[in-house]
């Protein structure tokens, strides 16, 4: 496993890292969730993400618990905070009240003193942006997370909280989390620009398209029982993905692969880190045997003529929005 720096900060994580999303607290139990996690450890992950809104605090519990088996100095812990974890009208957002309360939760389930990696999961514009950075602050100051960062923001709204931040000295964001693989690229004409100028680095989600890359869904075959697609608490996310068109391109892709003795998971995920604001790609597992397979993309290097290949594969279904 290699390691790469989170923006300009001086953490360390791992290129691939493990998540929770859809996983862990939900349709995957507890002992698979713990051999999942154990066996990225095992392989140098030392990056674990996940949030309280996954499964409304679920997902950190159970993180929470398999974690208290490791030495705590020896992996970083993100998580996030943002979306409604009640029903009231300050249960939600990125308020300082909802801020504090929502880290002091976060730290019972994750049973932790401290979060490493504390990010905002989406902009609030219902909260002006300096209340939002001045509550991160404080939090930092008082040692109950280490870092800060956020979640699908703008290049506008990054831009906008690096200047806030520089104007009143407070500590700087030092990643964003968004969506970003082969076939979904609109982070690379402003996001990307803008964080390398800003000083935040990419930890980035569904690297392998919720799965489409790993070439498990095959164009004109039904899908596969038990995956993803068949999954009604899943699947709102696939729709897109499962076209023909996007399921030949991924055929395309398979020779490509095999040439450099990878799988098409692995090829996904390379292709992902060599964008050198990446700092991490964040991978889901259900069987540790995935993440083996996902650990295998980490120091792959892929040539000039290995990038056109996949530029041609791909004609047609990249989207930049």
């Amino acid at each position: 496993m290699e390691y790469r720096n989170l923006g300009l900060s001086g953490l360390k994580v791992s290129e691939i890292s493990l998540g929770s999303w859809l996983t862990y607290g939900g349709s995957v139990g507890g002992n698979t969730a713990r051999d999942c996690v154990m066996k990225a450890y095992e392989l140098g992950i030392n990056f674990f993400d996940t949030s309280d809104a996954y499964y409304r605090g679920e997902a950190e519990k159970v993180l929470g618990e398999v974690l208290q088996e490791l030495p705590r100095t020896s992996y970083v812990l993100a998580t996030k905070v943002f979306f409604p974890m009640g029903s009231g009208p300050n249960d939600r957002g990125l308020s300082r009240k909802h801020i504090m309360e929502e880290c002091n939760a976060s730290l019972k389930r994750l049973k932790t003193d401290y979060i490493d990696l504390y990010q905002c999961h989406r902009y609030d514009p219902e909260t002006p942006l300096d209340e939002t950075l001045r509550a991160l602050d404080d939090l930092v100051t008082q040692g109950k997370i280490l870092y800060a960062g956020v979640s699908e923001w703008s290049a506008e709204q990054i831009t906008a909280a690096s200047q806030i931040a520089h104007q009143y000295n407070l500590h700087p964001l030092i990643s964003n989390q968004p969506e970003y693989n082969m076939l979904q690229r609109r982070i690379e004409r402003e996001v990307v620009p803008v964080s390398e100028r800003e000083g935040l680095g990419q930890v980035v989600f569904s690297p392998l398209a919720q799965g489409v890359l790993t070439g498990k869904y095959r164009p004109g075959q039904p899908l596969p029982a038990g995956s993803r697609a068949t999954d009604s608490r899943t699947n709102q996310f696939m729709p897109q993905l499962l076209q023909d068109q996007t399921l030949q391109a991924v055929e395309n892709l398979r020779p490509v692969a095999h040439q450099l003795n990878l799988t098409l998971s692995q090829l996904a995920l390379a292709w992902v880190l060599h964008n050198s604001n990446v700092a991490s790609a964040i991978t889901g597992a259900t069987r540790p045997e995935q993440v083996v397979e996902n650990t295998g993309a980490s120091g792959v290097t892929l040539s000039e003529d290995v990038l056109e290949a996949i530029e041609t594969a791909l004609q047609g279904v990249v989207r930049y929005q």
